[in-house]
């Protein structure tokens, strides 16, 4: 069938439909079905480039009960890191104890760690990388076992804090990286917990002045319109009685 540069044939050639003509802005899908304009392109990817990515006001209460989990939650992650801390030492040096609770040695009380004949120097630091074997002689609650099974099932929830503050503030991934860290680098927490707690609320009260300031803003011309409305409407009740 015959046909001009603006006619789209379909795949199975037996159906030709009329196009509009075809200018430089005109973009054409490779279905051959669809033209739209470079120009609505261009402006739509525009509004998802600019895209507000800040918190809405309605969610300041929320953000305000995340960032006290959260806080709460890093001063318990960064106490239980460094309790595993001196655990690790305490059992992977040459020291070889662990902790524990109640038992033959008393209340608290620090048992001794056998050392395996197959254990080399380093397996000592790096646990679980061989068949090191150390035996523990304490007949109480394990509490160096203790932490570290408490610290990794909190870890979680730590996380989970860190996700919520992180969802509710619209942050960058990077940043949910570096309050992740936090519950694996000792004392990390601690600053993470001070800097965050800090910038959130600073930033909070700052949108909400900025907000009640426009409020502000657009009460007072509202209620200028109105006036200036009166105004005009009394000096023109005259003119129409007459």
């Amino acid at each position: 069938m015959p046909g001009s540069a603006t006619d789209a044939w379909f795949g199975d050639g037996c159906m030709v439909q009329r196009r509009m003509p075809a200018s430089a802005t005109d973009a054409w899908f490779s279905d051959g079905r669809s033209i739209l304009s470079r120009k609505r392109v261009a402006d739509a990817a525009a509004r998802l480039d600019t895209m507000p990515r800040a918190p809405k006001l309605a969610t300041f209460p929320a953000i305000r009960g995340a960032l006290r989990f959260y806080q709460i939650c890093s001063v318990i992650t960064g106490v239980g890191l460094l309790l595993l801390l001196a655990e690790m030492i305490l059992k992977y040096s040459p020291l070889h104890l662990e902790l524990f609770l109640g038992g033959s040695g008393g209340f608290l009380w620090f048992a001794p760690v056998i050392v395996g004949p197959e254990c080399l120097w380093w397996s000592k630091f790096v646990p679980m990388t061989n068949t090191c074997e150390m035996v523990s002689t304490g007949d109480g609650v394990n509490l160096s076992l203790g932490i570290l099974v408490v610290h990794g099932w909190f870890y979680v929830v730590y996380l989970f804090s860190c996700f919520r503050m992180w969802s509710l503030m619209r942050w960058t991934f990077p940043r949910f990286i570096t309050l992740a860290l936090g519950g694996i680098v000792p004392l990390l927490s601690f600053f993470m917990e001070a800097r965050v707690g800090r910038e959130v609320k600073v930033y909070l009260a700052q949108r909400e002045a900025d907000e009640a300031a426009g409020v502000g803003q657009s009460h007072v011309l509202a209620t200028h319109s109105t006036l200036t409305q009166n105004i005009t409407t009394q000096h023109s009740e005259p003119k129409g009685s007459l």
